[in-house]
């Protein structure tokens, strides 16, 4: 789940990561009214999507009094906000951050992630913040410092020092960054959060650290133990389809291409997804139904697979364990009968009680097309779906 920065730097400030101060708006005459109350010389309206690059499409500018900053709130709230985040089609502005303005004197970047490959927790540091990371990473990959750290023991303070002098902060400034990035650390760790991105950390004039923007995402997994950050799940910022997956217990993502995917296992869907390309098609979503999906699960996945108007033939890869396959099979039927399904369907089963589920899809009395393994399954869809793409 991911949070707006606003959000994100109410949850640090807790911790004691310094933060500008700021308030959010959702109407321009809010927006003046937040700058006045600051008081700054320059307060700066940033747009409030869950999406990076901000900047470069027209969602941050600098305002110099209430008037101004009331005047750019009201062309940014409302905008359609295209960054290389958002993809074409951009998010809607429905909120902006009103902050003061810094005496910025350099730019970093602070992250922390967990590394699948050691399996710990990593802090990435950089000194070329405000840049895309990924792009430094291509370019110049020894810019970027790498930290690992032991969950037992957390970031420790040699680790943080080392970090600021690897930044090339000077000695007064080194160590008060190392309660700033263990305060970073903590909020990471107590939250459950998968990525936590600080960019730009800024030094300022005056020689402090201040999180000038933030940017966290958390482990939809944990978030049974934190009902505080549920609430702040902004629903306008996700695809309708997925939101409606997610009450179904659905791992559902859309994609670009015509051929629909419903299979159950992550593994298995990554895999699916590949085979369709090689077969010369474009997966229109990733849908993972899970292990221990019952029949109306399958129907409600159905469902959602249909209500893209893109689909052009839909590709069912399942290795039936605890989802056996004739409950599978009673499920798929259920749906196209009930959603009068008009696009093809290739069904690929292999598990438990896959003869009675292929049984059940052949005396359904509905067009399905049974395949004999992923490739032949991969073949005859993209077939089905027009050909290769």
């Amino acid at each position: 789940m991911k949070i707006h920065e606003y959000q994100a730097k109410a949850i640090l400030a807790r911790y004691g990561v310094t933060t500008p101060r700021g308030e959010v708006a959702y109407t321009k005459e809010e927006a003046r009214e937040a700058a006045q109350r600051l008081k700054a010389n320059v307060v700066v309206v940033k747009a409030q999507i869950h999406a990076g690059g901000r900047g470069k499409g027209g969602g941050v500018k600098l305002a110099r009094s209430g008037d101004e900053a009331e005047d750019i709130a009201g062309h940014i709230l409302g905008m359609t906000l295209v960054t290389p985040q958002t993809g074409p089609a951009g998010r809607v502005v429905k909120r902006v951050l009103i902050e003061e303005g810094l005496d910025i004197k350099r730019e970093l970047y602070l992250g922390l992630l967990v590394d699948r490959s050691s399996g710990l927790p990593v802090f990435m540091a950089s000194a070329a913040g405000g840049m895309e990371i990924e792009e430094v990473a291509k370019e110049n990959p020894e810019a970027i410092l790498r930290e690992p750290i032991h969950p037992v023991v957390g970031l420790q303070p040699y680790q943080a020092r080392k970090i600021a002098f690897g930044l090339g902060l000077p000695g007064d400034v080194a160590t008060h960054a190392t309660p700033f990035f263990q305060a970073l650390y903590r909020a990471f760790i107590d939250t459950d959060a998968s990525l936590l991105e600080i960019n730009p950390c800024v030094l300022t004039g005056d020689g402090r650290l201040v999180a000038l923007d933030a940017k966290m995402t958390f482990d939809d997994n944990a978030l049974f133990r934190h009902p505080n950050l549920r609430e702040l799940r902004d629903l306008d910022e996700e695809d309708p389809l997925e939101v409606e997956a997610s009450k179904y217990g659905l791992n559902y993502i859309k994609l670009d291409g015509s051929v629909a995917c419903m299979v159950n296992g992550a593994g298995l869907a990554m895999a699916t997804m590949d085979i369709i390309k090689y077969a010369g098609g474009s997966p229109a979503n990733f849908l993972d139904v899970g292990g221990g999906a019952s029949s109306e699960q399958v129907k409600n996945a159905f469902r959602i697979l249909m209500s893209d108007p893109s689909v052009r033939a839909v590709f069912i890869n399942i290795f039936g364990g605890i989802l056996r396959c004739d409950v599978l099979a009673t499920g798929v039927v259920g749906a196209a009968k009930d959603l009068q399904l008009k696009v093809p369907v290739v069904v690929r089963m292999e598990g438990t009680n896959v003869e009675l589920g292929q049984k059940i899809l052949r005396e359904s009395g509905l067009n399905f097309t049974i395949a004999d393994g992923m490739k032949d399954g991969a073949q005859k869809v993209v077939a089905l779906a027009g050909g290769a793409q």
